[in-house]
């Protein structure tokens, strides 16, 4: 019984891998044709029928091209930034709940690797550990404009990391609980999606995953007008392409995790009333989930080919004396909100 727990696991994992690393590697057509759209362009269209090989080109591109390591970086920290960079982002999909339970021959699937009961701290450790990635190769490359990108990254997620975690605490008040699969489960249907009660929660969650992500208008760390390319100025070959799957993933697993806390998850309107058996909800809802997070990755290319990029002490600012103190004023809505609710149930 044990021996088939932990192959299902190990399936499960390879399944929820693969998907990863699919759409990051997608996401970068879809970015260029989403540019391509709103600046009136065509976009990638040779490779493949309306460019859909260009993925595949890409990647070979990058294990083909020349790996050149600085004779006066540190060698094994320079291998290693883009190696966090990637396995941090991997990782951050374990506690997502992809949908309710699949029965398959008489036997049920859970459609989530782990369920552990802080799995919302899980995803902040994790994302606190990506930084680390971009701070080591921006410090391994012996590089100032290299250096200068890591530090920018580093001071940027610090800042929005609490503004992000404040507006997570409210969320918490709500839900009772730091179970993602709890979380999905009590927004069952439509109207209890937790977005309808914090939506100020959500908006300043959106604007700090944008900073976590290093997306436009935040993408301060890679600055090329200011810095050449940032803290991955030089790299080549696929440790660059590390670190830019890593971005295209953490997008991807951010969009995920708002799907999950504030709109739903896999629930979807009137999934309860339709009739239908579980397994046929269970892959409906599987597929509504991911219709929110290319919602979600369509926005965060949306933003990027509209809104210019922010100044650094403006990016500054918006974290500590805009955010900062809205997600404070969150909570203490909430907790008002939550204490009259009580009284006059």
């Amino acid at each position: 019984m044990e021996a088939a727990f932990v192959i299902e696991k190990f399936v499960l994992i390879t399944i929820i891998f693969a998907i990863s690393l699919g759409i990051a590697a997608y996401s970068t057509l879809a970015e260029r044709k989403v540019a391509a759209f709103l600046q009136d362009r065509v976009g990638p269209h040779r490779a493949g029928p309306g460019g859909m090989f260009q993925p595949l080109a890409d990647g070979m591109k990058m294990f083909f091209k020349e790996e050149i390591i600085p004779t006066q970086s540190n060698r094994f920290l320079f291998i290693a930034g883009p190696s966090l960079a990637i396995l941090t982002a991997c990782i951050g999909s374990a506690v997502i709940p992809w949908g309710q339970e699949l029965t398959i021959a008489g036997k049920t699937f859970e459609l989530q690797v782990t369920d552990i009961n802080v799995g919302i701290l899980y995803i902040f450790g994790v994302v606190s550990l990506g930084v680390y990635g971009i701070m080591i190769g921006g410090w391994a490359s012996n590089n100032k404009y290299s250096l200068m990108g890591a530090i920018r990254a580093a001071s940027q997620s610090i800042s929005y990391e609490i503004a992000m975690g404040l507006s997570i605490i409210a969320l918490l008040m709500v839900t009772g609980t730091l179970s993602l699969k709890e979380i999905a489960a009590q927004q069952s249907g439509f109207v209890n999606w937790n977005v309808w009660v914090q939506p100020l929660g959500f908006l300043i969650f959106l604007i700090c995953a944008f900073a976590e992500t290093n997306r436009t208008p935040f993408d301060l760390p890679e600055c090329e007008t200011e810095l050449v390319g940032g803290y991955h100025t030089e790299y080549s070959s696929m440790k660059l392409g590390f670190y830019l799957f890593a971005e295209y993933i953490n997008m991807f697993i951010s969009s995920a995790v708002m799907a999950t806390l504030y709109f739903g998850g896999y629930n979807f309107p009137f999934m309860n009333d339709l009739g239908l058996s579980q397994n046929w909800i269970t892959i409906l809802g599987v597929l509504a989930l991911f219709l929110k997070i290319f919602f979600f990755i369509f926005f965060f290319m949306w933003v990027r080919w509209t809104v210019p990029r922010f100044r650094y002490d403006q990016l500054m600012n918006l974290g500590w004396k805009v955010l900062i103190p809205l997600s404070i004023a969150n909570i203490i809505l909430t907790g008002i909100g939550i204490t009259v609710w009580d009284y006059f149930k």
